[in-house]
């Protein structure tokens, strides 16, 4: 066997235990959100019966459609603030010539590397005091806070690609700035715009934290807490399917929507990363 059909084995081989490692877990909730109640503890990966009681069950409990709802609310307008505002402050970033424009960008970094529980207590008085607590705008904005920096550095790289010879030549067509940017310049950055949405997205569809410290209803409360508040039918009984069912239908989701559009994402992430 020669250099190159080892190196093609080993890739293959990595490949193959990287997915299992990924996969594996996410098989067993989902047998564990397929199986009866009586059969959770019987250790088969490949349920013996087939069942949706559990996800009836979650579904018939007021506080998972509240958090469901929450979660898709508070993550797709954190989203769209974040982008719109990161597409602006990339743009005069890279656009505009002014001192510390590098100094800039690395604090907009240092920010999205602070630990988000160095500030919890924090701002967990402040938002009592603002009536910010168990609001959608109380997560809304730390989401923004923390996501902002990377959506910045992904849009900078795009629109460091973008030629600036189309906007001079909308200028002289007679289009104004703001004209020039939303009809030429954002569009030439679209993959840039998709990307940075996405990762926001699943930064504060994912979160815990935030919704755990600064929620305490269902009027803000997001799934990854919802789920944590779960309970059996007895103070003896473990919530597992009930737990599992929510796990599938909050990961499902999102994990297609990364795998349908991986290309977009990737090419985001690495744009500006070649120079030729």
């Amino acid at each position: 066997m020669n250099g190159r059909a080892l190196e093609a084995l080993f890739w293959r081989a990595g490949v193959a235990v990287v997915l299992v490692y990924a996969l594996l877990p996410m098989a067993w909730i989902a047998a564990l959100s397929l199986k009866p109640a009586a059969d959770l503890g019987d250790g088969r990966l490949v349920p013996a019966r087939l069942s949706l009681e559990h996800y009836r069950a979650i579904f018939a409990d007021a506080q998972f459609p509240a958090a469901l709802a929450n979660s898709l609310g508070i993550a797709a307008i954190a989203t769209a603030l974040a982008v719109v505002l990161a597409m602006l402050a990339a743009y005069a970033i890279v656009r505009l010539r002014f001192r510390g424009r590098g100094l800039l960008l690395g604090a907009a970094l240092a920010i999205a590397m602070f630990p988000p529980v160095a500030i919890i207590g924090p701002l967990f008085d402040m938002w009592r005091v603002l009536g910010l607590f168990d609001t959608w705008a109380g997560l809304i904005l730390p989401y923004m806070t923390f996501t902002l920096p990377l959506a910045i550095w992904i849009l900078a790289a795009f629109f460091r690609e973008v030629p600036w010879e189309l906007e001079r030549a909308a200028r002289v067509d007679g289009a104004t700035p703001w004209q020039a940017f939303i009809h030429v310049v954002a569009p030439l950055a679209a993959p840039g715009v998709f990307t940075a949405a996405i990762l926001v997205f699943v930064f504060a569809w994912n979160d815990f934290l935030f919704a755990a410290a600064l929620t305490s209803t269902n009027d803000a409360r997001t799934v990854p807490v919802a789920i944590a508040f779960f309970t059996g039918s007895s103070r003896f009984e473990l919530p597992t399917g009930s737990i599992a069912a929510a796990s599938m239908v909050v990961t499902v989701p999102v994990v297609a929507l990364m795998v349908a559009f991986q290309r977009p994402i990737i090419a985001g992430l690495t744009a500006g990363a070649v120079k030729g």
